[in-house]
């Protein structure tokens, strides 16, 4: 299991495809990533849940377009 400790501000975030798409801000909570603004200056979240590994980036099981697709603007607290 990750260990959202292991995530670290500036990572890459990268898709089960290999490509990055984003870079770490900041974890927030145990539950969340904050990824760093996009190109229009949003800021976007994804859970933790999605990490399969960390080393030097942030591995997750989904597409980069998956990704944007379900990612938000703020966290969701279930």
């Amino acid at each position: 299991m990750i260990q959202s400790s292991q995530i670290k501000p500036h990572f890459a975030v990268v898709s089960s495809k290999g490509t990055q798409f984003a870079v770490v801000d900041h974890v927030e909570g145990a539950d969340f990533i904050k990824l760093a603004k996009d190109t229009r200056g949003e800021h976007h979240y994804i859970p933790v849940s999605w990490v399969t590994k960390v080393d030097d980036k942030v591995h997750v099981d989904r597409s980069d377009d998956q990704v944007m697709r379900e990612w938000t603007t703020t966290p969701k607290r279930s």
